[in-house]
Formats: C-alpha cells, sequence, structure tokens
C-alpha cells in the first residue's frame, strides 16, 4: 500500500495513475475540500499527454482554454518573441491548455474513487521502520502504510523531516495573480502573453470564455503585505508605463480575486527519496513559475512513478523514478530561475529585449521539444 500525501495537482496525477495501473494507494489532504481560491495554470503537451494516457483529457480542455500562440513583448506590446503553436500541435496532438488551478483539481479529483481519499487529514509526522511506516495526523490518529509519496507542496512537512537541510529560496521577486471577466479582445482568446518591462512583467491568458488570468511581477523584499485598500491604485502605478490593456485588467478585478505571492522556489537536492519513502513535484523539486512547468513536472512525476513502480516491485524503484527524472527537473528548475533574473534586469533591458529579439527560432524549438517530450516514451 502506498500513502500519497497531498490532494494537490501531483499528488491526484499519482492517485489516477495508481489507479490505471492497479497500484494500491490512499490518497490524504490537509484541507476539508478543494480550494477554490487561486489563479490560472498553463499545461504544455507534455502534460496533456500524461492526461491523454488517463483517459481524462476531453475533460480538461472543456474546463480549460487552449493557448496557440506565445507571445512575449515590451510593456508597450512590441514582439520579442512569438511563437505560434502548430508545430506543437502537429508533433504532439495538442498545444497548451490555461485552467483554473482549481477547475483542474476539481476534474482530477471526481475521477479518483471517493473510498481512495481522505479529506482533512493533515501529516504531522511519520515514522518508518524495517517492514513499514506509521503517520500521524494533525488530529492525533494514525495509520500505518508500506510506502509513503510525499506530493505535500514546496512546505513539505515530510520533506523537512527527511531532510532537514533542504532549504526555499527567495527569488527576489513578488507575483500578484489575479482572475477577472473582464474581456481584452478576441486576439487574446487563445494566445499567452507575457510583457516585460524595467524590472517588472506583467501577463494575460484566457482560462475559459468568461474568465482572464493575469499576474504581475516586480523585483521586492520578502515577506511584505499589502494594503488591500490600495492594492489597486499601487499596481496601476507600477505598471503605469504598460499598455492600457494592463490597466484595464488591473481596474477591472475584484479585489478578492488578486492575490500575493513571494516567488520561491528549493534550492536543488541530490535526492528526492530514502527506503520507503519518495518525494514527488513541488515537494522534491519545486521551480520559479518562469517556465510555466511547475504543475507540468508533477504531472510527470506522477507518470514515471506509476510506471516504474508497475515495472518494478522492489524498493529500488524510488531509486529508478529518480534515474529517470533528475536530469530534465533539474534542467527546467535551474533555466526558470535564470529566466526570472533575466527578465527583471533594469539597466540594460534594451539590450535584453534585442537579444531575445533576435534568437534563432530553431534555438527556441530547440528547447520546446525538449521540454514537451516527455523523458521515455
Amino acid at each position: 500500500m502506498y500513502a500519497i500525501i497531498g490532494a494537490g495537482i501531483g499528488g491526484l496525477t499519482t492517485a489516477l495513475a495508481f489507479e490505471k495501473l492497479n497500484i494500491p494507494y490512499h490518497l490524504y489532504e490537509k484541507a476539508a475540500t478543494i480550494n477554490a481560491i487561486g489563479a490560472g495554470i498553463w499545461l504544455a503537451p507534455n502534460a496533456l499527454k500524461v492526461f491523454e494516457w488517463l483517459g481524462i483529457l476531453d475533460q480538461i480542455k472543456v474546463a480549460g482554454n487552449s493557448i496557440d500562440r506565445i507571445t512575449i513583448a515590451t510593456s508597450t506590446l512590441k514582439t520579442l518573441t512569438d511563437s505560434k503553436q502548430d508545430d506543437a500541435k502537429e508533433q504532439y496532438g495538442y498545444s497548451t491548455v490555461a485552467i483554473h488551478r482549481a477547475e483542474l483539481q476539481k476534474v482530477l479529483a471526481k475521477n479518483v474513487p471517493t473510498d481512495k481519499i481522505s479529506w482533512g487529514k493533515g501529516v504531522s509526522s511519520y515514522v518508518e521502520n524495517k517492514e513499514n511506516i506509521t503517520l500521524t495526523f494533525l488530529d492525533g490518529t494514525t495509520t500505518k502504510t508500506d510506502y509513503l509519496i510525499a506530493a505535500d507542496g514546496i512546505n513539505s512537512v515530510i520533506r523537512k523531516q527527511l531532510f532537514p537541510e533542504s532549504e526555499i529560496r527567495y527569488s527576489g521577486q513578488t507575483c500578484w495573480r489575479g482572475v477577472t471577466s473582464f474581456s481584452i479582445g478576441e486576439e487574446f482568446n487563445h494566445r499567452g502573453l507575457e510583457m516585460w518591462g524595467k524590472e517588472t512583467r506583467f501577463g494575460i491568458s484566457r482560462l475559459s470564455k468568461d474568465k482572464i488570468s493575469w499576474f504581475a511581477v516586480v523585483k521586492s523584499k520578502p515577506f511584505l503585505t499589502d494594503n488591500r485598500e490600495s492594492l489597486k491604485e499601487d499596481l496601476l502605478v507600477k505598471y503605469a508605463d504598460y499598455t492600457s490593456i494592463v490597466k484595464d485588467l488591473i481596474a477591472n478585478t475584484d479585489i478578492n480575486a488578486i492575490l500575493r505571492n513571494d516567488i520561491i522556489d528549493l534550492k536543488p537536492i541530490k535526492k528526492w527519496y530514502s527506503n520507503r519513502v519518495c518525494l514527488l513535484g513541488d515537494a522534491g523539486h519545486a521551480t520559479t513559475p518562469n517556465m510555466g512547468q511547475g504543475g507540468a513536472q508533477a504531472i510527470e512525476d506522477a507518470y514515471f512513478l506509476s510506471k516504474v513502480i508497475a515495472e518494478n516491485t522492489t524498493r529500488d524503484a524510488f531509486k529508478e523514478f529518480q534515474k529517470v527524472r533528475y536530469k530534465k527537473v533539474s534542467s527546467i528548475v535551474n533555466q526558470s530561475w535564470l529566466t526570472g533574473k533575466v527578465a527583471h534586469i533594469g539597466f540594460g533591458a534594451s539590450i535584453r529585449n534585442m537579444v531575445f529579439k533576435s534568437m534563432p527560432k530553431s534555438m527556441i524549438d530547440k528547447k520546446m521539444h525538449y521540454i514537451y517530450t516527455l523523458d521515455k516514451e
């Protein structure tokens, strides 16, 4: 029996993969139910291929919106790179899907048998011996399991116990995310757009027919809080030199639908497992969101971990899982960290823009295909 901790994207996808391959499991989640608060997430073809394998791709498409063109531009909408997703569609069968995180979790959760999920069961600690693992929950109850899969996010309780020396890194940037019903024109219906200014960024993508997601990133000290009464006005000042679309989105978003989070990742660790315990997704390799691959890499983890376990019933399965995944994940974490630094250049922004504008399409496509292709078919 495998205990999966955390009913986020990684944990739920792992449960579905285990269900498909008849691997015994039970999923435990701290929250009482799915949290409807949140923002958008991109699901690139590598993630969609896993959902196709699981038989739920059509449900994902209905709940989200296809992104057929990805553009990086200046704050005044002058194009730096523009990638139509025709090649991706031709090679993988689909392009990226933008979806609200809560809608994605709803799709995933409804496909997991209800008797295999326990809500309101947060883990406080575990004890491992040669035969099994005892989990202790926040409510004082306990249970035993053969193996433990920690999909409990960047602040993983399991990782902190397993690898107490692990460190969370602050990127030097903070991000506001918003969701609004305000319309910005049909040309953005299936286009993901990210604008780079001087030490600032702003991104836009449609999540559904009546919802648009945006994010605003600036350099900042960590752990700051907003004055909610003046937040929208403060953001409008920060983005005063951006195109009017940006200002319209900020002004027309309900203040309760704007969330602030410092951008952080997990300083890469050399090992994701020990004996009967294995980390998955953000618990083992949380990345900054600059590559749009955080959720997708957790989804890939679920795919490969389930396949490795199904093919290898020994305890070396976790070792093999890391061997399959480590190189690609590490590359994405490092590239995402670097991209965040480059995107927020102040002095030298014009040179950065010139370099990106002259970047060969072949280079962009090569990177895209590396990310979109599953490590092993």
